[in-house]
């Protein structure tokens, strides 16, 4: 944590412009505009909040130039203020980094690999085939399956399962209750029932990646499930046998993707969507929350196929019309 910088220094470490502030003013943290104290840094990236320029406490507003004009008090003149906000509050982290070591409560059993400066939390379970490369950090309750390799320096936070044959690059962060390399969805039917498919696969995760709570990451049923360097997964995604995720793509919550579906890279799917499987879509697709994916999409743009919030009497008056529609049509081509 870094505690009693200026507004100048900041300014400086980050190739800000000041404006209108005292550059000797101190700063020990970042806040919201609502709640900004005359200590502390805030932003303005969306002009939903612009109204709030005109109550701000804060020492100082990160802005665009293109919103200066609708801000008089001291600013911080940014290309990007969300970014900046960002690289800015990393400053006042709190340092919570365990100690290295073994807890005298872990399960590192013999023939297990660890690397140097290594943290494994209390009641942890590393198995013997399993590698666990310089920096990384195991917090409590994280259990490491066979042959499962976590590169250097990434963080397993509380409860983190890797079931089995899981590969991390370096840098990886996991959050709580996250499942990597269990079974993936493969059943035959037969006469009378199902028949378990063999996951005979295992899951590759990029460098710098980040893995939101309770998000499942199914091992493949051939080949291995892989995400690119840098994807960003928020919490509870469904992540199926095989997929294939490109890099830098951003997945919010409760997003489900079913097997062998391949997503690439640069890609932004907001929360709640579902996924086919065995479809692809190509680089640079933004899809909205709440939209149904069955088809392959090969051209980069915007997407969505979800019914925006409506007052429930025109909802409903809609769903009416919707189910006469083929109807209509079929009248409609009937009497051309």
């Amino acid at each position: 944590m870094t505690a009693g910088l200026t507004l100048a220094q900041i300014a400086d470490k980050f190739q800000l412009t000041l404006v209108a502030a005292s550059p000797e003013t101190r700063i020990d943290g970042v806040n919201t505009l609502a709640a900004a104290n005359a200590s502390q840094i805030s932003f303005l990236a969306n002009p939903k909040y612009r109204a709030q320029l005109r109550t701000t406490s804060a020492a100082a507003v990160l802005i665009s130039a293109s919103e200066r004009d609708a801000f008089a008090g001291a600013a911080l003149i940014s290309k990007n203020p969300y970014a900046d906000f960002a690289r800015i509050a990393a400053l006042f982290v709190r340092d919570v980094r365990p100690p290295n070591g073994v807890a005298a409560t872990a399960d590192v059993q013999a023939g297990a690999r660890l690397g140097q400066n290594v943290s494994i939390g209390a009641h942890c379970s590393v198995s013997s085939s399993a590698v666990v490369h310089d920096n990384a950090v195991l917090h409590p309750g994280c259990i490491v399956g066979p042959d499962c390799v976590i590169g250097a320096g990434c963080e397993l936070m509380p409860r983190v399962t890797l079931v089995k044959r899981v590969r991390l690059g370096e840098r990886v962060i996991i959050h709580s209750g996250a499942v990597l390399g269990a079974d993936g969805f493969g059943l035959a039917p037969i006469e009378n029932g199902w028949l378990k498919i063999p996951q005979l696969g295992g899951v590759q995760i990029g460098d710098d990646c980040e893995i939101g709570a309770n998000t499942t990451i199914d091992c493949g049923a051939l080949g291995d499930t892989t995400l690119g360097r840098a994807v960003k997964l928020d919490n509870q995604i469904q992540v199926g046998h095989n997929v294939q995720i490109g890099d830098l793509t951003a997945i919010a919550g409760c997003t489900a993707i079913a097997g062998s579906t391949h997503i690439g890279a640069r890609c932004l799917i907001g929360g709640g969507v579902g996924f086919a499987g065995h479809i692809r879509i190509c680089d640079g697709v933004r899809i909205s929350a709440m939209t149904l994916v069955t088809n392959d999409i090969s051209e980069p743009g915007e997407y969505a196929g979800a019914m925006p919030m409506m007052p429930a009497k025109l909802w409903r008056k809609n769903a009416v019309q919707l189910r006469r529609l083929d109807a209509q049509l079929r009248k409609r081509d009937a009497s051309d």
